[in-house]
């Protein structure tokens, strides 16, 4: 498989800013960058993304794997960004035969820095049948202390989400941007670009990610991305929605919601999560399992 040619055009994720704080001081303060990037699928005009621009490169072949408007890292031929126009050109050498008809039936989604899921949301599914990975209680707990040290720009200036690839408690990729589909977008091309690499150079080894980590919402958008990256087991310290539950259980994917500190709800989880690190109850908590 030949090598795919890519431009290296990252920029600074946070960019600095005199503010005036409650005390009548003024200082300089980190703040997310937000910058536009309109993305050419062979010279076809399809979308613009607001990121950061730490790592454009990924970000849009990411968003094309997870649109499914390139079916296979096999047709990537070359992914070029130049900021001076915000632009991203794809090279591909096949594109999907009802590519128009794709383009022309957009789904309107709660993402933030996002909006619009091309094709049918609904019919989308797995592009293999997912792992019923287990999780034990106490991987999940050391798997959210560690993801403690990963957010750095959302530590120095806020208004960004995380997601992570993880094996177990481990952290193999973690990226930040101005809306969460960005970032799962960046990892979906990083498991992309990163796999082609390793076929070029004769390993055939998949980089072993078997959990997923959002701070986002758990809503149906990405319960389909993460479904279409492999991965049976998404994360948040946010919340669900509906047609995230509904997803979730048709793809074979176990949810852990509102994961934070000792606290999760899972579902899904019937044989998939261990017990083995139950916090004691607080005084006055009534809540009770259900027999």
């Amino acid at each position: 498989m030949p090598p795919i040619s890519l431009s290296h055009a990252r920029l600074p994720a946070t960019l600095e800013v005199e503010v005036l704080d409650e005390y009548g001081d003024t200082r300089q303060q980190a703040i997310a960058a937000e910058r536009p990037l309109t993305l050419y699928l062979n010279r076809r005009e399809i979308v613009t993304l607001m990121t950061l621009g730490a790592d454009p490169e990924a970000l849009v072949v990411g968003y094309l794997r997870n649109q499914g408007l390139i079916e296979r890292r096999e047709d990537l031929e070359a992914v070029y960004v130049d900021w001076e126009v915000e632009s991203a050109a794809v090279v591909t050498r096949h594109l999907p035969e009802d590519l128009d008809e794709r383009l022309g039936h957009r789904t309107i989604t709660t993402g933030c820095g996002q909006g619009t899921v091309f094709g049918r949301l609904l019919d989308a599914v797995p592009r293999q049948p997912l792992p019923d990975t287990p999780v034990r209680q106490s991987v999940l707990y050391e798997l959210l202390e560690n993801l403690g040290a990963y957010n750095e720009t959302y530590r120095s200036a806020g208004a960004v989400h995380g997601c992570a690839l993880c094996r177990q408690a481990e952290v193999l990729d973690f990226v930040e941007d101005v809306g969460r589909h960005n970032a799962v977008d960046t990892l979906a091309g990083h498991q992309w670009l990163e796999a082609a690499n390793r076929l070029h150079e004769g390993d055939e080894k998949s980089d072993g990610a078997d959990i997923f980590y959002t701070t986002g919402r758990l809503t149906s958008e990405m319960v389909i991305k993460v479904a279409q990256m492999g991965i049976g087991v998404l994360v948040s310290r946010s919340g669900v929605t509906q047609k995230g539950v509904e997803l979730a259980e048709r793809f074979g994917v176990m949810l852990v919601a509102r994961a934070k500190g000792r606290h999760f709800q899972a579902i899904h989880a019937e044989g998939r999560l261990e017990l083995d690190a139950i916090p004691a109850r607080r005084p006055g908590d009534k809540r009770r399992s259900k027999a």
